[in-house]
């Protein structure tokens, strides 16, 4: 099986596992944040069910909202407020913010800091950071209080520039606003993401001597004991928060149970999913596909069935990303005919061609060694108008890499090149191609690749090299490959220069000098269609 292969696959199905921290606990904010609907009122018209209504980013919520005072309805503050929340949840930050301009230009109505706060956080979201702080700067003073700074801590931990974080949560401690353990958590979060774990003791420390933990701190360094294989530092966490009468939640649990699935503690992981599994419901819907991926991981193919079962009853659609959860768990527990049938179900009920949906299955086909079959499931794919994406291409280039049918590799890697703005480059999976036409002396199919690592603007000595060791394989001298090196601005090495040497011993190949007339070609082209853009 190929790690890139097996990776896909390993990343879909722990997708909502412990290790998917951060994207719970975000949830769980914006769960405990939402509050009562903004849409609320059942079938009757409202505000909230017209601003809710604005799918499309181009339509305006301010139209909408001064439509809804010209028919002689009232906007209040609390509602709007209800409605920024909901749409925060949904990630549609544009509408969001709007709604919040337009607050802000309302005499009667009166501004709290913590409006201004979501107002900043809508901004670095939409316009940047630079705007972000802008905004901050031109806060008035008696609104740049403690939830300014939080919000804008926030940002900083958002785009990871830790100095300036820490350097904010400085002026905070001085202006005595760490009152709360909010701040404490996001400076958690930006150590963990950073795996920066030495300073969370000291940071742990100096909460403990401003405010309390809450439960995302203790969930926080329950992610930090998972991350060091501490099983002991984490059943201490959880007796220090039912000493400090803090209820663990649903993440808690999830976070243990995989720690413990880690350390393989069976029994101790089973059990605490027990307890977890009686905190799943409709309101932290996201616990359903994290008990999906532990059971799995333990595999529970019971446990992963019941869950299944209970999430069918509870919700009446599945989304993609629980089809995705559902689909790579039969997967891992070696039920492909169960994950065909589930991805035909979901084919019928999603209009969304999610292609990381297929791609499940395509890795899982690939992996098996099956390429008939995955060759057939990419023809439905593409019948059914998903478009392929970057991993369709990648996986299908390790299926054929393994075939050996080295011209479907170099064209789907194309392929996989062409399908984003700028490739980072899978170095594995380049050394893999370049092995296998080495091993062949297949010089034509290393001028292919070559071209299309140009393109990419990935061509390094070693890619040279490995020609010049094809091209020799195949006892064949290339043409001007040092003039192609100096042309793309690639230093010869002692390795180049002695491979060079050994190829001007064999017969002259003029496929080089073509491959190289024909790239010359597709550059001036580039340019031309460059220069008249502009």
């Amino acid at each position: 099986m190929h790690r890139s292969s097996r990776l896909y696959l390993a990343t879909a199905a722990r997708r909502f596992s412990g290790e998917a921290y951060a994207a719970a606990v975000e949830n769980t904010k914006l769960e405990a944040a939402s509050g009562s609907s903004g849409t609320s009122g059942g079938g009757r018209d409202t505000l909230g069910r017209r601003l809710m209504s604005l799918a499309f980013p181009k339509r305006s919520a301010v139209i909408a909202i001064r439509k809804w005072q010209e028919e002689g309805h009232t906007v209040r503050k609390y509602e709007l407020n209800r409605i920024v929340r909901e749409l925060r949840k949904l990630k549609r930050y544009k509408h969001a913010l709007e709604i919040c301009e337009w607050m802000t230009l309302q005499k009667n109505m009166k501004l709290l800091p913590g409006d201004y706060a979501v107002h900043l956080d809508l901004i670095s979201k939409i316009r940047g950071l630079s705007s972000a702080e802008k905004f901050f700067m031109d806060l008035p003073d008696k609104m740049r209080g403690q939830s300014a700074y939080t919000s804008l801590l926030h940002v900083f931990v958002q785009n990871n520039l830790s100095e300036k974080a820490e350097a904010l949560m400085a002026k905070m401690s001085e202006f005595g606003f760490l009152k709360s353990p909010l701040s404490f958590n996001h400076m958690l979060s930006l150590h963990i993401t950073n795996k920066r774990l030495e300073k969370v003791p000291a940071l742990v420390q100096e909460l403990k001597k401003n405010t309390k933990p809450d439960v995302v701190t203790y969930n926080l360094l329950l992610n930090v004991c998972t991350l060091q294989n501490d099983v002991e530092a984490a059943e201490n966490i959880f007796l220090e928060m039912k000493n400090a009468k803090i209820e663990p939640d649903w993440v808690s649990f999830s976070t243990l149970a995989n720690l413990y699935s880690k350390q393989q503690l069976t029994e101790k992981a089973a059990s605490t999913l027990k307890k977890m599994e009686k905190m799943a419901s409709k309101r932290n819907r996201i616990s359903f596909s994290s008990l999906l991926s532990l059971y799995t991981n333990l595999g529970d193919k019971d446990g992963v069935c019941r869950i299944w079962k209970k999430m069918n009853s509870s919700f009446r659609k599945m989304n993609d990303s629980e089809y995705m959860c559902m689909i790579s768990s039969l997967v891992k527990l070696d039920k492909l005919e169960d994950a065909e049938k589930l991805y035909t179900e979901w084919e019928s009920v999603s209009g969304t061609g999610d292609t990381r949906v297929p791609n499940i299955l395509l890795a899982a086909y690939i992996n098996k060694n099956q390429m008939k079959q995955a060759e057939s499931f990419y023809d439905r794919m593409t019948l059914k108008g998903i478009i392929p994406s970057y991993t369709t291409w990648e996986l299908l280039t390790w299926g054929y890499l393994k075939e050996n049918q080295m011209e479907k590799v170099l064209q789907f890697f194309k392929n996989a090149v062409g399908s984003v703005k700028k490739w980072n480059a899978d170095e594995r999976l380049v050394k893999g191609v370049c092995k296998r036409l080495e091993e062949q002396g297949n010089f034509e199919g290393t001028e292919q690749l070559l071209i299309i690592l140009r393109n990419a603007g990935h061509v390094d000595t070693e890619i040279y090299n490995s020609l010049l060791r094809t091209y020799a394989k195949a006892g064949k001298m290339p043409l001007i490959v040092a003039e192609r090196m100096e042309q793309d601005n690639v230093q010869l090495n002692e390795e180049s220069r002695e491979l060079l040497k050994l190829t001007t011993k064999m017969c002259v190949s003029e496929v080089s000098s073509t491959f190289y007339h024909e790239a010359q070609k597709t550059n001036e082209t580039d340019q031309t269609n460059s220069t008249q853009s502009v």
